[in-house]
């Protein structure tokens, strides 16, 4: 596969996967209008301003309504257009315009149909004739086995969040400001992907577990500095996070990394196919709790994907398994006010047949 380019072949694998499950559901046809579903079975990747949908018939047929512009590739049989805009102003209805096309792309109604239960709509009902199904937890569990074009997405946002942290640890110093950090981090995220990267993370702020960044919140000697950057690369996420201290590392906060370290080290020797992630995420915190300093009080961590939070979930409120395919965060931390706040370290993995392969190998030091 080419760079940037579609892994067709890849995508007639989930639609095959897909097609399985309609078989199981006696489903007649499935249609998807939530962009990162249409995305995972068609390769079809549209700005966010931009909707499209797309229908699978049981005989494996895929029907996409696309805008008239721009030309996108995908693993598709027919494409159906409709207007986006009129004149270069975007229509607000592109939805109803979709489906339109949709209705008129086929001569009856399909049967019973598997749609999106949080956004199905009446023009569903029409194309279904009234009888449809849910198939949306269907797709999340079949979307968190990545295929390799997927993965090679997520490694490209990883890369991107790598090169943040490099420039990251050249600016940060006493007296710097959020915004400038910021500023400097989204473009050595563009550069690195060579094109403007389709979202960003959420936590750049110093001397605090989190936040957007502060225009007149300067840097302090002392204090740590989470970065948790999140960038996707054509709608496929990473979500990382460093912690960079502005200058000299106290005992307390060597302390607090090395209780994070051995957490990391539990987590890559305990997941594999069939472990218990509401399991792992108590067995992290305990591990936690036994530093002497500071508190562990959020997920360890999530799946990620087309979406920036997926299954499976390091979460005493989700009794999700660990499956071959999955990507997933692990993200431990502690925080403290002796801690100036606290620091969280995030990477990023894969499970395999036999273990985990972890995709973000770059430092995890306090250090710059």
């Amino acid at each position: 596969m080419a760079e940037n380019q579609v892994d067709k072949g890849a995508c007639r694998r989930r639609q095959r996967r897909l097609l399985e499950v309609m078989a199981q559901r006696q489903l007649d046809a499935v249609a998807l209008s939530q962009a990162a579903n249409v995305q995972w079975l068609t390769g079809a990747h549209y700005p966010w301003v931009l909707h499209s949908m797309a229908v699978i018939t049981c005989d494996g047929a895929v029907t996409l309504a696309a805008p008239l512009k721009p030309a996108v590739d995908g693993a598709v049989d027919r494409v159906v257009h409709f207007e986006a805009q009129w004149h270069s102003t975007l229509r607000n209805e592109q939805p109803a315009a979709a489906a339109a096309a949709l209705d008129r792309a086929f001569a009856k109604p399909l049967g019973r149909v598997g749609v999106e239960s949080s956004t199905v709509n009446r023009h569903w009902e029409m194309l279904a004739d009234g009888d449809h199904d849910d198939i949306e937890p269907d797709l999340y569990k079949l979307r968190r086995r990545k295929e390799p074009d997927e993965l090679a997405m997520i490694q490209r946002a990883i890369l991107a969040t790598e090169r943040m942290y490099e420039r990251a640890r050249q600016i940060i110093e006493p007296g710097v400001s959020e915004l400038h950090v910021f500023n400097e981090l989204q473009a050595a995220a563009v550069h690195a992907l060579g094109e403007p990267h389709t979202r960003t993370g959420n936590d750049y702020q110093c001397g605090a577990r989190g936040g957007p960044p502060r225009n007149e919140r300067l840097a302090a000697a002392g204090e740590l500095y989470i970065l948790d950057l999140g960038p996707a690369f054509r709608g496929y996420f990473a979500d990382n996070c460093r912690t960079i201290a502005v200058t000299d590392v106290s005992a307390e906060q060597r302390t607090a990394h090395d209780y994070i370290m051995r957490a990391f080290d539990h987590v890559e020797a305990a997941v594999k196919p069939g472990k218990n992630s509401q399991q792992l995420f108590h067995e992290v915190q305990a591990i936690l709790d036994e530093c002497p300093i500071g508190e562990f009080n959020h997920h360890l961590g999530h799946g990620i994907g087309l979406f920036p939070h997926e299954a499976p979930h390091l979460n005493p409120h989700w009794d999700d398994e660990f499956e071959v395919g999955d990507v997933f965060t692990a993200e431990p931390g502690l925080y403290a006010p002796q801690l100036q706040a606290g620091m969280r370290i995030e990477n990023n993995y894969v499970v395999t047949e036999t273990g985990v392969k972890r995709l973000t190998n770059f430092s995890m030091d306090l250090t710059q």
